[in-house]
């Protein structure tokens, strides 16, 4: 007697879609250790954000007044301003810099290049994943440092203009983390050499930093005058201004510097005004009104300036080899 066995056919699996394949599966897992460590440093420092405002709301329900904070230790909130400052430049140095440098130094783009993908292909993929984990860092960071900010400036010792919140605060924190990271990323391909493109990035990301805190935020809007009396109290409306510069004037408009008649004696002082006529002080400054579009137009030139330097790495790529 025979037996005739029937096999039952085998269902296969299909294959689990991937959120990521091909060469951004490749780059993501190139990596990954980066972009979880901006994700651990994105997600700790918002938790440390959130942490810092509500200890400060404590202190000053419990000071029962909004205009004093005497309990409040400053030192987190220059640590806390410290550390988001020095953001794009780590961002310069620590992903942009080795992004295409490291490759070239350790030979990981001759190999990517030798298959299917082109050299163009390769570094855009790259340069879009490095923005893309700088500027969620930045947005993020910078929403909730705002969202603390914002509503209680007058606790903090640094002023709006300041670059310590300036910079910090609005758009330009992650136009900046784009900017610096677009720097770093220029000098690896240009450098071509690992340590050597990561230290002129640091030195260079710092002179950069230094130059828009003191020569750009400042002419980033047009500054306002205003004239009231010599003798009066500054008008409530300068309690946040940023001071451009101040002179006396006379009654027919004639300017003088502010020290002028800043005489011994105050015989001699009411001499010098009445000598010259001054009846008022003129005051040229900021308004704290002047801020978003202020960092809106910075954060402008900084993306400008991104664009550029992507258009240069990229026109490189494509025409000499990595």
């Amino acid at each position: 007697m025979s037996t005739t066995t029937t096999d039952t056919p085998r269902t296969e699996r299909a294959p689990r879609p991937r959120l990521l394949h091909g060469l951004n599966w490749l780059v993501a897992r190139q990596h990954r250790a980066t972009l979880l460590s901006l994700l651990g440093a994105t997600v700790l420092g918002s938790i440390w954000l959130v942490y810092e405002r509500s200890r400060m709301k404590e202190i000053l329900e419990a000071a029962g007044s909004g205009k004093e904070l005497p309990a409040f230790d400053s030192n987190d909130v220059g640590l806390i301003i410290s550390a988001l400052g020095a953001l794009p430049l780590l961002l310069a140095v620590f992903v942009g810099a080795p992004l295409i440098a490291g490759d070239q130094e350790h030979g990981t783009a001759q190999l990517v290049t030798t298959q299917s993908v082109t050299r163009l292909r390769w570094v855009t993929a790259k340069i879009a994943w490095a923005y893309g984990a700088a500027l969620a860092t930045g947005v993020v960071l910078s929403a909730v440092f705002t969202w603390w900010w914002k509503p209680d400036r007058s606790m903090f010792m640094y002023d709006w203009s300041s670059g310590s919140i300036f910079d910090n605060t609005g758009p330009v924190l992650p136009a900046l983390c784009l900017f610096l990271t677009a720097v770093g990323i220029t000098i690896g391909a240009l450098v071509r050499r690992l340590l050597p493109a990561m230290a002129t990035t640091l030195v260079l990301s710092w002179f950069i930093g230094v130059f828009w805190d003191e020569k750009v935020i400042a002419n980033l809007a047009p500054t306002r005058t205003l004239v009231y009396p010599l003798n009066a109290e500054m008008p409530a409306q300068l309690d946040e201004a940023r001071e451009v510069d101040r002179w006396i004037g006379s009654a027919d408009g004639q300017l003088y510097g502010w020290g002028l008649c800043a005489e011994p004696t105050e015989k001699a002082s009411d001499a010098c005004i009445e000598k010259h006529g001054i009846v008022n002080n003129v005051y040229e400054y900021l308004g704290y009104d002047q801020m978003p579009a202020m960092q809106w137009t910075g954060a402008g030139i900084l993306l400008a300036g991104t664009v550029v330097l992507t258009a240069f790495v990229l026109w490189r790529v494509s025409r000499r080899p990595l």
